[in-house]
């Protein structure tokens, strides 16, 4: 059946209305679809569909506005209290502003434009997958992910690895090779050969956030093993980083007709179980209980074996990572503007490939919040908004969002058209 028929307005708005009551948790996208099973002669665009969810205040506006039926969800966070900045840096102090806006890093003195802030190595890894190849390669550094380009006497292999039992794992120097006893063994092929179908699942979905979520589990296990210091220590750093659990993130990107993929959310939570819990053959089981020979405590059982607990680990990396797939302790109190005073750079490519190097984008005054961009800011001020959304960060309210919304509403621009003027303009210009 062709679809000839130009239905109605009210037509449309009535058929719309119900199905939403009727699939409240739907995105536009969806009752689109909906719409056209339902009605087949019909021929209705997307944008129309969504004028009439937006008049009616059913979905967000395209400013990014929340309508009012839209749910307050932001991310949470809280203070380590065992963080010692002095580790880092003497020019900056944490501050605690608010449940919504959480903590944040403030200059205790007048920075210079170009200033080194700090220097910075993450608490985990979960590379850029071409690096994480050149990792299961033996090409790349398996703590620190420096390139290995020639043959060195320095280079330190796994030490668990046999012709029987391979591991792949190589080391720039036996630092490296020390400081990776904090993850490496129970991400082992050779001693914890039931970690592999995890990490193989992860790299084929490409799905940075649960290889995270697999390197700061581990570690959390495995300092438990060593001494409650250790443990209490890396305990406070993975409940000091912000969280929004997945079902929580997929509120705000429903408004978006994005729908959450529950599915492989249960396959990685079973791989994950196999992997650190209970491998399948009992001889996996043997080789995983060398390694944890300590009994895992109640509340870090209920941590990390629990379903919801472990959406809301894969939320919190997510949330925190750093763009090249590192977790920070001091970073990750960094908060977001679309004009930040500070950059990220990864300056010691040659021998620390994951360290950062914090340096000041223009003079900072005392008292003054040191922010980063969340988003690319180059996008338009519709798209950057929208982007925050996503994960519960709300209307943008920085300097440049609030002057580019004051100079679209006196033109008398939405910001769509403005995002569209902006766009014909680069284009003119051969910038896009």
């Amino acid at each position: 059946m062709s679809r000839s028929v130009i239905p109605t307005e009210d037509e449309v708005r009535k058929a719309v209305i119900e199905l939403k009551a009727r699939n409240p948790a739907s995105g536009v996208a969806k009752i689109h679809n909906f719409l056209l099973d339902a009605n087949l002669s019909w021929t209705v665009s997307e944008k129309r569909v969504r004028k009439i969810l937006q008049g009616e205040g059913l979905v967000q506006s395209d400013s990014g506005i929340p309508s009012a039926n839209t749910n307050t969800i932001h991310p949470s966070s809280r203070l380590n209290k065992s963080l010692d900045l002095s580790k880092w840096t003497s020019r900056v102090e944490v501050r605690y502003f608010d449940a919504i806006r959480g903590k944040g890093l403030v200059a205790k003195e007048k920075i210079a434009k170009g200033d080194v802030l700090w220097k910075e190595d993450p608490f985990i890894l979960a590379p850029e997958w071409e690096i994480y190849d050149l990792q299961l390669s033996s090409q790349a550094c398996s703590y620190c992910s420096s390139i290995i380009r020639e043959y060195s006497p320095s280079h330190v292999p796994c030490g668990a690895s046999t012709t029987a039992t391979p591991c792949t794992a190589k080391y720039c120097n036996r630092l490296c090779r020390l400081q990776a006893e904090k993850v490496h063994p129970l991400l082992c092929s050779a001693r914890n050969p039931a970690s592999v179908p995890l990490l193989a699942f992860a790299r084929k979905a490409e799905w940075m956030a649960l290889h995270a979520l697999a390197q700061c589990t581990v570690r959390l296990l495995l300092a438990y093993q060593k001494d409650d210091v250790a443990f209490d220590s890396d305990w406070d750093v993975v409940h000091g980083f912000a969280v929004l659990g997945m079902e929580e993130r997929y509120q705000c990107l429903r408004e978006q007709g994005q729908e959450p993929d529950r599915e492989s959310w249960r396959k990685a939570f079973d791989l994950f179980l196999q992997a650190f819990k209970g491998p399948k053959s009992p001889a996996q089981q043997k080789k995983l209980a060398r390694i944890l020979q300590r009994q895992i405590p109640d509340e870090l059982q209920k941590d990390t074996f629990n379903y919801q607990a472990f959406l809301r680990g894969l939320g919190r990396m997510s949330l925190n990572l750093e763009a090249h797939g590192g977790l920070y302790r001091l970073h990750s109190h960094l908060n977001h503007s679309c004009a930040p005073n500070i950059s990220i750079r990864h300056l010691d490519q040659r021998t620390a490939l994951s360290r950062i190097t914090v340096i000041a984008k223009e003079e900072i005054d005392a008292g003054q919040e040191l922010l980063i961009t969340y988003t690319n800011p180059e996008s338009n001020l519709r798209d950057r908004r929208r982007r925050l959304s996503e994960w519960g960060f709300g209307l943008c309210q920085c300097e440049r969002c609030v002057e580019e919304e004051k100079v679209s509403k006196e033109s008398g621009m939405n910001t769509q058209d403005a995002a569209d003027l902006a766009d014909q303009l680069k284009a003119s210009l051969g910038v896009l």
